[in-house]
């Protein structure tokens, strides 16, 4: 299924497609972020931290990409932690198209396809210095909650939570 959106009256329509996480465009936004996530968190990581990887999709699992004409410009993915709840995971969008709802659009078809797979609860981390991504979750109705699996102790980690139905 192919969703087109438009994020605003002057700016292409957007696209959202399921790919596997392998696609080379999802390799690529995945080393921007992990970038971006070196300049933001600099103390976490050694300079020789190998580059974050995409695992292959598991059973009800979903990776997403954006594009606006025919370039990636953001991509999540919707993770299995049980039976009920799903994860959203690697949320990223490029500099040149924040702002135009690419990451709004990712978060609803990614709810949406979790609301299909029978997920019932949704969870989500971001670091605590991703202001605008926090006030994202929030304004899609996402609550604070507690930390969960690898995220408990870990003060740069800021976890949501989200029932849907």
């Amino acid at each position: 299924m192919i969703d087109t959106l438009s994020g605003s009256a002057l700016a292409a329509p957007l696209v959202i497609e399921p790919v596997d996480p392998q696609h080379l465009q999802a390799l690529a936004l995945l080393a921007e972020a992990g970038i971006e996530a070196r300049a933001l968190y600099p103390e976490l990581f050694a300079n020789d931290s190998p580059a974050p990887t995409n695992g292959p999709l598991g059973e009800r699992e979903v990776y997403l990409l954006a594009w606006r004409d025919g370039v990636a410009v953001g991509c999540g993915a919707l993770r299995r932690i049980d039976a009920r709840t799903g994860e959203i995971r690697r949320m990223f969008v490029t500099r040149g198209a924040r702002r135009e709802g690419v990451a709004r659009a990712l978060l609803a078809r990614l709810e949406a396809d979790a609301l299909a797979l029978g997920y019932r609860r949704l969870l989500l981390e971001t670091g605590a210095r991703q202001k605008p991504a926090m006030a994202l979750y929030r304004a899609s109705g996402w609550r604070r909650t507690t930390a969960y699996g690898a995220y408990v102790g870990d003060p740069t980690c800021v976890c949501f939570g989200k029932t849907i139905r």
